[in-house]
């Protein structure tokens, strides 16, 4: 199996080094194990679905992002 770090994760999807360390941490990526202080992620790990919510103007409910 061929991995990545997380900032090269982080480039192919768009999103910051941050973020794919965060979803690793989650066990929101399958496959990714930690050596040390660095993030593995397998190179065909697919980037996961954002689930955070939040609150739209006028409405007293979260929504889920998408």
């Amino acid at each position: 199996m061929d991995y990545e770090s997380a900032e090269e994760a982080a480039r192919r999807w768009g999103v910051s080094a941050r973020w794919v360390q965060a979803l690793c941490r989650g066990r929101r990526i399958s496959g990714a194990q930690r050596l040390g202080r660095v993030w593995l992620i397998p190179r065909e790990a697919e980037k996961p679905a954002d689930q955070r919510l939040t609150l739209r103007r006028g409405r007293t409910s979260p929504r889920v992002k998408q």
